[in-house]
């Protein structure tokens, strides 16, 4: 074993053992819930692709993976492995860009196996979820962005034409545009993380935009653009507007004098009053709003009077409008669950598929009779190994534990306050590049979001536990060169006509 550790390059070693480390705890998860963890989500993609039912209200990106592992093998298992190859290799690349920070590798190394450790993260990396690919572009984002950060801390020079500056600069656009393809809202991150990277990373400016605004133009493109050409069902107005709904009956519910005859005519004409302002006004999830007896086909007939009373809505009562969307959103920034009753408390899916496909049998023709029915379950490769799995996840699921566990909030704070002790420490703004990525994720969900579901805010938890090595670090920047010292003047010699000469001028340093 020695001589063949030998044989790795040093340089090579730290990436290795963390892909090794972390690919075989995937794989343990893999093994346990095998082919992956689902979700009523899981279920749609499977209907989108096997139906003819192609649709953008998910991941056209995601949802063309899920098609290819079933052409290519009749089931989901290739996709989620495929997951869990390129989380660890993700993760084995941020463990060298921390080593860049003066990061030892074994903290690194056991920041990365706790992330695959962890039964939220770990049974995560394996669901048939767009979130999961997601996920792996921003933590590529990240390291991406870390490197940029330690070159400029370095003193290096941004050329082009340097080969690893191409290849870091070619990661960061892999991870935005992954961003951007693998959920609707996803271009945002890039939107919100591009002032921050411009601010602290000035001199390599054109080069931050190709990285993060460029996948963002294709990411719209491509949903508003491309998908609707090849044939793609763009998503009902209805569902597209559902958060602008469920905000109007937010405020409805708590200040209704503020609403017109005109308003409340319009509102009972797709749902009556009592549900406005009854079950509809819950501001912890947004789903309580659309149910009956909301009147769906009507709410899509009369969107634009409604998205124009959302408008006047905010308008009025812009404190009650930010209210609920903060309420709502409160998963990104929120180490505490809300309310049960309400479905505020954290909304988590567990590995497992109940024998209705999450009630798509009951009520679709097309999947209670699909062919791929049989697939569509947890078929553990032990079911030892499965049963000792589920009860760690079930075990960490504990209520008081959640905060730490399944809330991405904590560890976006931890970040921030690791990373800008680190920059004050060494008095230079570079590694605040690294809080661009946490911060646009966090800042996405607070934008728009249905409900509290833990897997929005899986992304930031990689990246915070990430960031704990930067605690001890102990960087040996080179530190740039003073300038040379300016040449002295010649010394003028007396004469007699020159009787009090000026002195020598003293060389600068």
């Amino acid at each position: 074993m020695n001589r063949t550790l030998e044989r790795i390059p040093p340089q090579r070693r730290l990436p290795l053992g963390v892909y090794a480390a972390t690919q075989l705890i995937f794989l343990v998860w893999w093994a346990a819930f095998y082919p992956g963890g689902m979700s009523y989500d899981s279920i749609s993609y499977v209907w989108h692709v096997t139906t003819g039912h192609w649709m953008s209200n998910h991941s056209v990106a995601y949802d063309a993976l899920v098609w290819l592992s079933l052409q290519l093998t009749g089931d989901l298992a290739l996709l989620t492995f495929f997951q869990s190859v390129a989380m660890a290799s993700a993760l084995a690349y941020v463990a060298v860009t921390l080593r860049m920070f003066g990061v030892k590798g074994k903290w690194s190394f056991t920041a990365a196996v706790a992330c695959a450790l962890l039964p939220s993260l770990g049974t995560f990396v394996i669901y048939v979820w767009k979130d999961v690919a997601y996920a792996i572009g921003a933590v590529l984002a990240f390291a991406a962005v870390g490197r940029l950060a330690a070159r400029r801390l370095r003193g290096d020079s941004v050329d082009i034409k340097d080969r690893a500056f191409r290849g870091e600069i070619a990661v960061l656009f892999v991870g935005f545009l992954g961003m951007s393809i693998f959920r609707n809202n996803g271009l945002l991150v890039a939107l919100i993380a591009v002032p921050v990277l411009l601010l602290t990373l000035p001199r390599m400016r054109r080069w931050l935009l190709v990285g993060t605004v460029v996948p963002a133009v294709i990411g719209a493109t491509l949903q508003l653009v491309i998908y609707p050409a090849v044939g793609v069902k763009t998503p009902t107005k209805d569902q597209v507007y559902a958060m602008n709904y469920a905000d109007i009956a937010v405020v409805y519910g708590q200040v209704p004098h503020t609403f017109t005859k005109a308003d409340k005519k319009l509102m009972a004409k797709v749902a009556p009053l009592s549900h406005w302002s009854g079950k509809a006004a819950n501001c912890y999830n947004a789903d309580w709003a659309m149910q009956k007896p909301m009147n769906r086909k009507l709410a899509e007939k009369y969107n634009d009077q409604l998205v124009n009373l959302w408008f006047r809505v905010l308008e009025r009562t812009p404190d009650r409008m930010i209210s609920a969307r903060l309420c709502r959103s409160h998963i990104a920034w929120s180490p505490y669950p809300g309310p049960v009753d309400k479905m505020g408390h954290t909304l988590i899916s567990p590995p497992a598929v109940p024998k209705d496909l999450f009630g798509w049998a009951d009520w679709n023709p097309d999947m209670k009779d699909s062919p791929y029915r049989p697939i569509l379950k947890v078929r553990p490769l032990s079911e030892k190994l499965n049963d000792a799995a589920y009860f760690v996840w079930q075990a960490t699921k504990t209520p008081q534990l959640q905060w730490l566990l399944f809330r991405g909030a904590i560890w976006c704070y931890a970040a921030y306050a690791i990373v800008l002790a680190f920059s004050r420490k060494h008095r230079t703004w570079a590694p605040v590049a690294l809080l661009s990525v946490p911060l646009a994720l966090q800042l996405t969900v607070v934008a728009a979001n249905p409900a509290p579901l833990a897997r929005y805010m899986f992304a930031p938890m990689f990246l915070g536990i990430m960031c704990l090595p930067l605690i001890g670090a102990k960087p040996r920047f080179k530190k740039r060169p003073d300038p040379a010292p300016a040449p002295s003047e010649p010394q003028r010699t007396t004469t007699p006509s020159d009787p009090d000469p000026e002195p020598a001028p003293v060389a600068s340093s």
